[in-house]
């Protein structure tokens, strides 16, 4: 079974849900970048004084350090990983495979949960934020996909990229993911 793997999938797909089962059922590790971010902030490591001063200026964290502290996690756990919203862009991801081929545990998936806009647009509605209409919700999921589209190239012309069609019920949708990585 395929340990390492990238989750990609717009808003609203049901990422952050299906790699919390998978994760569990599988002993694998779960980076989310925000996530990471704020343990490194919340433990006042290093790297994670230098993320806060630079969030607290109110700018971006850079790529080298965010890919900083991956790697301190990847290189801690060999039992296989999940990255959860790294990288979001070509440079991110040429940056990571760098880091990856490393500490030899390059990407054996990447699993993209595809949802029909419609689908994206009820579910996200169903939240109920404030923020969140119909018109913003379709203006965020263009911006995904024109985003995520070369990201989903470049790990295509690798012949990493698995299409988990992301309808349906939550089992249902594990249930598909788990079988494509076998």
């Amino acid at each position: 079974m395929k340990k390492r793997l990238l989750f990609l999938g717009p808003p609203g797909a049901g990422k952050g849900t299906q790699a919390n089962l998978l994760c569990s059922k599988q002993s694998l590790l779960h980076l989310s970048t925000g996530d990471l971010l704020r343990a490194e902030v919340s433990a006042a490591t290093p790297l994670g004084i230098e993320a806060s001063e630079i969030m607290n200026r109110g700018e971006l964290v850079s790529d080298s350090l965010v890919l900083s502290i991956v790697e301190k996690r990847l290189a801690s756990h060999s039992n296989g990983w999940l990255l959860d919203g790294f990288p979001r862009t070509l440079i991110q991801a040429e940056a990571l495979e760098i880091l990856l081929d490393k500490i030899q545990q390059p990407i054996q998936a990447v699993l993209l949960i595809k949802v029909d806009d419609d689908i994206l647009v009820e579910r996200l509605l169903a939240r109920g934020r404030a923020d969140d209409n119909e018109t913003v919700i379709r203006n965020r999921l263009e911006i995904y996909k024109e985003k995520t589209s070369p990201l989903v190239a470049h790990y295509n012309k690798q012949g990493l990229v698995q299409t988990i069609k992301g309808d349906g019920d939550i089992e249902a949708i594990a249930s598909r993911i788990q079988e494509s990585l076998c």
